[in-house]
């Protein structure tokens, strides 16, 4: 049994870097089997059987669905070690889910266990080596991975959603987490802004990452408790984990959505985010600064609403309990008594050089446009960005910003993110730090029926293939509302807001997120 030889290369899975042959199984007297370990995989064959030329393995595990390995002790002076994956597998029907599989070897070379050991250990140490992401090199983007051990604070509502936060993350996301060399500190939150008050005060220096299990909402507390921080520069650097526990779980549906997986909800999206996290591989994501006439000011990761959308986030709150079926409920109940709002709306489009228009685009395709230029100064100690591209609200908006002619509107939603629930993708294009605010609004004259076709096309991300005249898009960098009067509601994140004069704009890459991609 070779446990460090190296070997030509393999089909389909580069050169082979340990090789040997093993018990299939953590059983005395379990069938032999060979395994070839490249940089992509761990082949399984049977012993005895072909072990080169065009044949293939009898098995590949693929390290990239790889999320931790360990090697211990067996009877009889044997060593095991074992590797614990998450491969995507389909039914007939419906789209791919991880699954769990884990293997198990023995090696037992004859009586002598700490040598035996010593090779399970190696093969182990090897299969974690592997298994961790390669950083992206892309120019202009920031990667990095989590160290492992990992010591993780859970930030978690036992409210949100249909009220089983916990139960699934004791059920689905910790055993998980113990296999990926995660170490977790679960913090309950008892009461709104429990969790902004946690990270605004703690020391942040005994976690690697801050991890919420919950809606988009708590996620928002935390982001604005970071901010809130005389060193959140710093904080802010501190990779932040969004696991599905609410009800419209937007910016969960999105990182799977830019991670590659097929659309999929409820347990399965905690299990594709739970991977995503035992991966470790985080990139930047864009914050857009957001403040109102009456001096508040919010740092938000997902979107602005008011009229048709808030309203039915909003008035759907009473059927929390039915989980995001809450929203199709609101949106029936919302179209039978559809409202028109008065207000002004002006943006400053995506563009290069001031004054410039944007030139005409395919609305689906991805913005790249990312960096603004920041004054000088923007670096004193604990000073917040500043929102250069933004005047005064009771000033008029600079005048190479767009006024929209139109002042009656159906819905204004400003998006960062793709999705906007678990089963709306609103905003194809959008990525986690294009430097751009995808800006919808619809027009008021809209008939429910075709408001309805709207909707029902969002699911699949084709609403903008309708070429409704009604509803409009335009990605932007900054954007003011001002209501005409204190009318319907306004959201951020998903949590409500008082109707009044609002502005904002990007910041980009401004945190750290999770995004397996």
């Amino acid at each position: 049994m070779a446990a460090g030889r190296r070997a030509p290369p393999e089909p389909g899975g580069g050169p082979v870097l340990l090789q040997g042959i093993f018990g299939a199984g953590p059983a005395p007297g379990a069938a032999a089997c060979s395994l070839s370990l490249t940089a992509r995989e761990l082949q399984v064959r049977r012993a005895g059987g072909c072990s080169g030329g065009s044949a293939g393995p009898d098995a590949a595990l693929r390290l990239a669905d790889c999320v931790g390995s360990a090697a211990f002790p067996a009877a009889a002076a044997a060593a095991c070690f074992s590797l614990v994956c998450y491969p995507l597998r389909g039914p007939r029907w419906g789209p791919p889910s991880r699954q769990r599989l884990e293997r198990t070897f023995r090696v037992s070379r004859g009586p002598d266990a700490e040598g035996n050991l010593r090779i399970a250990q190696a093969w182990s140490r090897r299969i974690r080596e592997l298994a961790v992401p390669a950083v992206p090199a892309q120019d202009g983007d920031s990667y990095g991975v989590l160290p492992r051990p990992c010591r993780a604070l859970v930030l978690l509502n036992p409210q949100s959603g249909s009220g089983r936060a916990l139960d699934d993350f004791q059920a689905v996301v910790q055993p998980m987490l113990v296999e990926a060399d995660i170490t977790t500190t679960v913090f309950v939150t008892e009461r709104a802004h429990h969790a902004h008050e946690k990270v605004r005060d703690e020391d942040l220096s005994q976690w690697d990452t801050l991890v919420v299990m919950s809606g988009d909402g708590l996620l928002f507390e935390v982001v604005n408790g970071l901010m809130e921080r005389p060193d959140w520069k710093e904080a802010m650097k501190k990779p932040l984990c969004i696991l599905p526990g609410g009800s419209g779980n937007a910016l969960a549906a999105s990182i799977n959505y830019y991670a590659g997986y097929d659309h999929v909800a409820k347990k399965k999206l905690l299990t594709n985010c739970t991977f995503i996290l035992c991966k470790g591989l985080y990139t930047q994501m864009d914050l857009v600064s957001l403040s109102t006439a009456s001096g508040k000011h919010f740092f938000s990761f997902l979107g602005f609403g008011w009229g048709f959308i808030s309203d039915v986030d909003i008035d759907s709150e009473k059927y929390r309990w039915l989980g995001s079926a809450r929203f199709t409920l609101g949106t029936l109940q919302c179209l039978a008594k559809l409202r028109v709002y008065q207000g002004r709306l002006s943006y400053l489009p995506m563009a290069t050089e001031q004054g410039s228009s944007p030139a005409p685009r395919d609305p689906r395709s991805p913005v790249t446009n990312g960096h603004i230029p920041q004054p000088a100064g923007t670096d004193a100690p604990g000073s917040l960005p500043p929102d250069s591209l933004l005047v005064p609200l009771g000033q008029p908006v600079p005048a190479h910003w767009t006024v929209v002619p139109e002042e009656e509107f159906v819905l204004v939603y400003a998006i960062y993110q793709s999705h906007l629930g678990t089963n709306l993708l609103m905003a194809p294009a959008a990525r986690l730090h294009d430097g751009c605010i995808h800006l919808f609004y619809m027009k008021a004259g809209i008939s429910r029926v075709t408001l309805l076709k709207l909707f029902l096309a969002m699911s699949r991300g084709t609403h903008l293939d309708l070429n409704c005249p009604h509803l409009c898009y335009v990605p932007v960098r900054a954007f003011r509302l001002e209501p005409r009067v204190a009318a319907g509601i306004m959201t951020v994140d998903g949590e409500a807001l008082a109707c009044e004069p609002v502005q904002g704009q990007v910041h980009p890459r401004l945190c750290r997120v999770l995004s397996g991609s």
